[in-house]
């Protein structure tokens, strides 16, 4: 089901050992599961071994698990001039994939740090470990083009797109019809287009979105006024990252946003920056059926879920932000 480019990838049954294939129960319903920003820097390093922490425990268990990988996959490359750039060895999605990361998205302000060099690295990389990748491409077609995965009978479409980039990367950075790059949605609407595609293809679309003003717990009026243009063009399930704390999600009808869900791999320290978890999101054909946050807290760079009170208390906040951010 793999592809290192973001092209269209379909999920089959496996053959049984007869070579005859075995069909996958009809249950109508998909759990999408979601974590938030990886990058194997400082402490979370120590997730090169394969230990990524408690919280993939979902990721596992999920019918399709997304993260948002914040690095260049790459040895190579020269370092983009900005404040913080991120690289991290091809070993980092054999560990991902090992702990239950069905696709990546790539399509954030540190996937070209190490510029074309590294971006080139980082699809070779990702075809090598059939990782899929999303929101990254030899061009703007390949960087909008879906992951596509039928479970259970639900036709489900993965767009990945950053809204977030520095303004040297405005150029150098987004995928054209001529140049590699990542999918930005900054670009008046390409995003929508794929999704309106995308939408006529699919049950269900998700997009996973950069997103946001770092630190800021509350989505910014950019933010509810683009989750409302996708969702008019189609899509059921909008997830976004980049803030690096979280912020708050909400239902309606069929339809569910996760504004942000802060730090997974990382090597976070601070009170608001370890607040972690996953967003679990069951679909069926009709878009969304339910939703569940799974609440954890990175330590040494890494996310262990919470459990009894301390699990309480996360939800507790979750539902304070929502209240304080005005989010339904």
């Amino acid at each position: 089901m793999a592809t290192t480019s973001p092209v269209t990838a379909t999920t089959t049954p496996e053959p049984t050992a007869t070579g005859e294939v075995e069909q996958a129960p009809e249950s109508g319903e998909a759990r999408i599961s979601f974590g938030g920003d990886v990058h194997f820097a400082g402490s979370s390093a120590a997730g090169l071994n394969g230990d990524l922490g408690t919280a993939f425990k979902p990721l596992k268990k999920a019918d399709l698990a997304i993260v948002n990988l914040e690095t260049a996959i790459t040895d190579g490359g020269v370092p983009e001039p900005k404040e913080f750039t991120f690289r991290a060895p091809a070993k980092a999605l054999t560990a991902l994939k090992e702990n239950g990361v069905d696709v990546v998205t790539v399509a954030n302000n540190h996937g070209m740090d190490y510029g074309p060099e590294g971006l080139a690295d980082t699809l070779a990389a990702g075809k090598k470990a059939k990782l899929p990748m999303i929101g990254i491409g030899e061009n703007v077609t390949e960087a909008f083009a879906p992951f596509r995965s039928t479970v259970n009978g639900v036709d489900i479409s993965v767009i990945g797109a950053t809204d977030v980039l520095d303004n040297f990367a405005l150029g150098t950075w987004t995928a054209t019809d001529s140049q590699p790059g990542l999918a930005s949605a900054k670009v008046e609407g390409l995003l929508a287009e794929a999704v309106r595609k995308a939408a006529a293809e699919s049950d269900v679309v998700v997009v996973v979105l950069h997103w946001g003003v770092e630190t800021q717990s509350c989505p910014t009026q950019r933010q509810r006024d683009l989750a409302a243009e996708l969702k008019e063009a189609g899509a059921q399930v909008i997830v976004g990252s980049h803030a690096h704390v979280l912020e708050p999600y909400e239902e309606e009808g069929n339809t569910a946003i996760h504004y942000g869900l802060g730090n997974f791999v990382f090597y976070a320290t601070k009170a608001q920056s370890i607040r972690s978890g996953v967003y679990d999101v069951v679909v069926d054909q009709d878009g969304v059926v339910d939703t569940k946050w799974n609440p954890a807290q990175i330590r040494s760079g890494r996310p262990q879920l919470l459990t009894g009170s301390d699990a309480k208390a996360a939800g507790a906040y979750l539902s304070q932000l929502a209240k304080q951010c005005g989010v339904d």
